[in-house]
């Protein structure tokens, strides 16, 4: 697929919605989507890194969903595990930086000892940074950024002057990378669910009709293709 070069998005975001919906359909249970989705991350990111983006950012697993069946969550948490147990290995051999976006205190041990391993393994690689938003939740992690700011003033290290824009965006998790220029979900459902509030503010929105194990590298082609017939005017006429 030939794209506008000079205006590819740097970064795209992706809630990762429908894996439920889409394994009734076949009428298996929610694991099946699961794991049917996760096949379908990893061929999305793999292509990501071949056509040049350099950030990829998913929602994998939100703080509001441990809600959910505890069956579930327990797949869902050992499927992770082991997708990171597995994946890591071939994200080092394609040249691909996995980072966790979340609070990983929370999760098991085991997970996170995969997690930091993945981390350590590819963080030297230069190719797309591929973020899995995990035990994530866009409140919590303003929340967090406002705790540690307010430590630094409580120690004398800034003044309440001193705090800005610049300053809350580096206290995030995503500190270091460019906000997102393109928010894709899924499924058809139009909302944020607490994915990246203060990041996506000026991000363009695409929201597909079709679960996410269906999502294929054309729909991202046409995502980027209707990214770059869009003007993005950051508040400006």
């Amino acid at each position: 697929m030939e794209f506008e070069k000079e205006n590819m998005p740097k970064h795209i975001a992706i809630i990762m919605d429908g894996n439920r919906r889409w394994a009734r359909k076949q009428g298996k249970n929610a694991s099946y989507g699961h794991k049917e989705g996760a096949k379908t991350l990893e061929r999305i990111v793999r292509y990501a890194n071949k056509i040049g983006l350099g950030y990829i950012t998913v929602y994998a697993f939100s703080t509001e969903n441990w809600k959910r069946a505890e069956d579930e969550v327990k797949a869902l948490m050992m499927l992770l595990q082991n997708y990171l147990d597995d994946y890591s290995k071939r994200a080092d051999t394609e040249n691909i930086k996995v980072k966790i976006l979340g609070d990983i205190t929370a999760l098991s041990t085991g997970m996170q000892k995969s997690i930091l391993k993945c981390m350590e393994r590819t963080k030297n690689n230069t190719g797309v940074t591929f973020n899995i938003a995990l035990n994530y939740g866009g409140r919590d992690e303003i929340v967090k950024a406002v705790k540690s700011i307010a430590k630094d003033v409580k120690q004398g290290n800034i003044n309440v002057d001193d705090i800005n824009e610049d300053m809350i965006s580096n206290n995030l998790y995503t500190k270091g990378m460019p906000d997102p220029d393109l928010l894709i979900r899924t499924s058809g459902e139009l909302r944020l669910s607490n994915f990246l509030p203060w990041q996506v503010v000026y991000s363009e929105f695409l929201f597909i009709d079709k679960n996410w194990p269906d999502f294929s590298e054309k729909d991202l082609d046409n995502a980027i293709i209707e990214y770059q017939k869009r003007t993005r005017k950051f508040g400006a006429n």
